[in-house]
């Protein structure tokens, strides 16, 4: 059983990486923040008494489940009602910083150039923009594998789908990257 302590630190742990995870799928901040705070709070509420080994398998899936009830009242809205705010455009000032999830710059103990700097950022830019471009269960797999560090076993656990289909939906986004950013003239 996890001990309050433990299950605050592990969600303190989870956090970036499961937003930056939420917020690929659904592609609206606000809505990326209340997936993951109902998240949270479902693994609170009901697996609280479950062993801390257990509980990434269990945030992973319940993160999963929410995004697609999230995407099921989404659809659901949209067949019933037209918002007319979605004709317009918005210009919101709440850009999503793709360094404050890559990592903290100021840890490093050597300074980059401004011209290292924007070509990293660019870089992060492109890479963002081809993985949104991936099919939703492409994007899924390969965050789960590469970006949560989950191997095939959990991953297929997490997604509900077989082992075999975790490998496909990984090596066909892998090969979509890879000819994406490749035309882009960034190579690994």
């Amino acid at each position: 059983m996890a001990s309050d302590s433990e299950l605050a630190e592990f969600l303190k742990t989870m956090e970036k990486k499961a937003f930056k995870r939420a917020f690929y799928h659904v592609r609206n901040e606000d809505a990326a923040l209340d997936i993951l705070q109902d998240s949270m709070i479902k693994l609170c509420t009901n697996y609280a008494d479950k062993p801390v080994a257990e509980l990434p398998l269990l945030f992973q899936r319940i993160l999963s489940n929410t995004m697609l009830d999230w995407f099921r009242r989404q659809k659901t809205k949209n067949a019933l009602f037209t918002n007319m705010s979605d004709f317009s455009f918005s210009d919101d000032d709440g850009e999503f910083d793709l360094l404050e999830v890559a990592g903290n710059t100021a840890d490093k103990t050597t300074s980059e150039s401004a011209e290292e700097w924007v070509g990293r950022l660019q870089t992060l830019e492109h890479i963002e923009t081809a993985v949104m471009a991936l099919p939703a269960r492409q994007r899924e797999a390969f965050l789960l594998r590469y970006w949560e560090e989950l191997d095939v076993a959990e991953t297929a656990a997490v997604m509900g789908c077989s082992v075999g289909s975790v490998k496909t939906h990984c090596s066909r986004a892998i090969q979509a990257l890879s000819k994406t950013l490749g035309t882009q003239g960034i190579r690994p």
